[in-house]
């Protein structure tokens, strides 16, 4: 005799949803036999509104594209811009960005660290880890006014230079999460329980990776390398030295791994950018921002942020408002083409524990 099924619905509002977004499920017993993505309960239609917005008004709108990793918004859209402008970046502005870019990483690996671990009801770990994130918030409020949304990284360069002594308090946050990582690994990743929850689940098969488009941890968990910073580096990660983690197995534990691994790598840029930072100019000063026009043409440009490789296309037609801006981002791939395949046959315990693991952000489906 069929097993009847049924239909539930995961979200928009459920602890272990990555943002207010909503799964369809239809279940027979307790096993998945189809999942659904239903996005659009959060921030949407950004590409549109920035048509209708002047250049300098779009940066506190691609913030929002992903709220946990806003950065890497900021550094699309100003890099596009440069490409079509012909605007030179300072040097210093290069290094400063860089660090933004991986203090950034390694608060979205925090969110994701306590996500990961409390969708499968272990939640001491995001207690310490929503903790810990707020010692690289304090070093963004101080630097950008901004704790979550910064308008930092903009066309010629960054907003404003580095307050006197925070290098000093960079380090000291760097070795105060170094000093964590034991911790982390004595209560998530050494931990019976998690191993035996994510080995074996949510395998995204390795022959499909590349045609469904996966990107970052996901595709480095299938131990395919691929990282745009190594790639097709950008501002001076060809002059830093660092690693691109990859590991075998396509599952929850494989992209566990490769995260782990990519925070210690985040750690020892950041110290190698403020190493080498050299002084000098920090901005490339635009015109007016009321009256600031763009010559008209297009660029592409792409960012390996912590959920993968993610670009931006820009047009421009000589206004003071981009004509077309369309981005490309990791999450609609993750959060709709690989979650609606690989949750088939899934348990439904196991469903936040997979989407955890891909790295979704709602607002950029929906974007």
């Amino acid at each position: 005799m069929r097993e009847k099924e049924t239909t539930l619905y995961l979200g928009p509002q459920h602890p272990g949803i990555t943002g207010n977004m909503m799964v369809k499920l239809k279940v027979a017993g307790d096993t998945i036999v189809k999942a659904e993505t239903h996005v659009g309960y959060l921030h949407r239609a950004f590409e549109k509104l920035m048509e209708n917005r002047t250049w300098t008004q779009c940066f506190p709108i691609v913030c929002r594209i992903c709220v946990p990793e806003p950065d890497p918004n900021e550094e699309n859209l100003a890099r596009a811009i440069e490409e079509i402008e012909g605007r030179e970046v300072p040097e210093r502005a290069k290094y400063i960005r860089v660090m933004v870019l991986e203090l950034a990483r390694l608060a979205s690996y925090q969110l994701w660290m306590g996500g990961q671990s409390g969708s499968m009801g272990l939640y001491t770990m995001p207690q310490w880890t929503v903790g810990d994130r707020d010692y690289i918030l304090d070093l963004f409020e101080e630097l950008t006014g901004g704790r979550i949304y910064h308008m930092y990284i903009w066309a010629g360069g960054v907003r404003r230079d580095l307050p006197d002594g925070l290098k000093g308090r960079v380090l000291n946050v760097l070795k105060y999460l170094e000093n964590r990582l034991p911790d982390y690994d004595k209560l998530m990743f050494q931990n019976a329980m998690f191993r035996k929850r994510a080995e074996g689940v949510g395998i995204i098969p390795k022959e499909k990776a590349i045609e469904w488009g996966v990107v970052g941890s996901p595709l480095r968990g299938c131990g395919i390398k691929h990282d745009v910073r190594i790639d097709e580096p950008y501002e001076v990660y060809d002059k830093l030295e660092f690693e691109v983690p990859t590991h075998e197995g396509n599952d929850i534990w494989s992209r566990a791994m490769v995260r782990r691994q990519e925070i210690e790598q985040s750690i020892s840029i950041i110290r190698q950018v403020l190493d080498k930072m050299p002084e000098g100019e920090y901005y490339n000063k635009i015109p007016n921002p009321l009256n600031w026009t763009i010559p008209a043409g297009d660029a592409f440009v792409k960012t390996e942020s912590v959920r993968g490789e993610f670009g931006y296309y820009v047009v421009s037609d000589g206004s003071d408002k981009p004509r077309r801006v369309h981005v490309r981002g990791p999450a609609y791939v993750h959060g709709v083409t690989v979650l609606e395949e690989i949750l088939k046959g899934a348990n439904i315990s196991d469903v936040s524990f997979i989407m955890n693991s891909l790295g979704t952000c709602p607002p950029e489906i929906e974007r």
